[in-house]
């Protein structure tokens, strides 16, 4: 117990120092009034948005626990700015550090210290439940946020909405989660019956969709005739950028809502069929040689 409480402690101490490195940076950000454009908003509301997005960390109400908001962007900064957003990059490594040695030495105690955390900084968010039991979103705590230092000659914002996880899944472990579902249920029986013709040792692969992100690509100056260099990330928080002169590189304005339709063409060396043969599990086969 003693050491579960040291760790609860030091959590505590590691979110304070992540708080107050955000109150810092968003300070700054108030007195300096920076250049910036935030996607979906009026070029008003851009810094209000840009101060806001630094403290969103926790749940709203019904919010799907795989989901993160985003907040694409762009912000010009001045060095004391660039500075700040590396104390910020650095509390939430620090503090992200401190959640995998709780998960680790007493995962039983993480869910009620994101609870505790909620209680005790219940002033920080206007969404949190009447009763503080709100649970602090970790991704959006220690999620980095990103940074150029290099000058740009231009940023391309895009939508990339086909996006999607892969991972292997062997026979016998899609059967056990198969067997955990309604097995009298006759789609349930039919995919059982399907795994049981296959080879014990076919590999399976399991597909999660991911949900759309922004990709900004960046263009930086080079000197004539030097071959041009680009660099693509995905930003979910505003893209902070160091700017001798305080101006923004040039920057397209992407479309509020991402594509209906897969916007990228299908990759020729894609190996899974394109049913799945576990719509249940969202399991696929490797496709055979024809």
């Amino acid at each position: 117990m003693t050491t579960h409480y040291r760790l609860l402690q030091q959590l505590d101490a590691r979110f304070d120092a992540l708080l107050a490195a955000l109150h810092q940076l968003q300070q700054s950000l108030l007195e300096e009034q920076p250049r910036c454009w935030m996607h979906g908003v009026s070029d008003h509301q851009a810094l209000e948005q840009v101060h806001f997005c630094l403290t969103d960390l926790w749940y709203l109400d019904g919010q799907d626990g795989r989901a993160t908001r985003s907040y694409p962007g762009l912000v010009a900064c001045s060095p004391r700015l660039w500075e700040e957003v590396g104390q910020v990059n650095q509390a939430k490594l620090a503090f992200s550090w401190m959640i995998e040695q709780l998960r680790k030495e007493a995962p039983q105690e993480l869910s009620e210290a994101r609870q505790q955390l909620a209680q005790r900084h219940a002033s920080l968010h206007q969404h949190l439940s009447q009763d503080g039991l709100a649970r602090l979103h970790l991704k959006q705590a220690w999620r980095q946020l990103p940074g150029c230092e290099r000058p740009l000659q231009q940023v391309r914002f895009s939508w990339y909405s086909s996006g999607r996880s892969i991972r292997k899944i062997t026979l016998k472990e899609a059967e056990y989660r198969l067997q955990e579902m309604n097995t009298d249920a006759a789609h349930i029986q039919i995919q059982l019956k399907k795994l049981a013709h296959l080879p014990p040792d076919e590999p399976l692969a399991q597909v999660q969709k991911q949900a759309p992100l922004m990709r900004a690509n960046l263009f930086f100056r080079t000197e004539a005739g030097a071959a041009a260099e680009r660099q693509a990330m995905n930003v979910a928080l505003p893209l902070f950028l160091l700017s001798e002169d305080g101006r923004l590189p040039a920057f397209n304005q992407p479309p509020i809502e991402p594509p209906a339709q897969r916007t990228r063409a299908r990759r020729s060396d894609n190996r899974l069929e394109d049913e799945p043969f576990l719509p249940s599990l969202r399991v696929y086969r490797y496709s055979r040689p024809k």
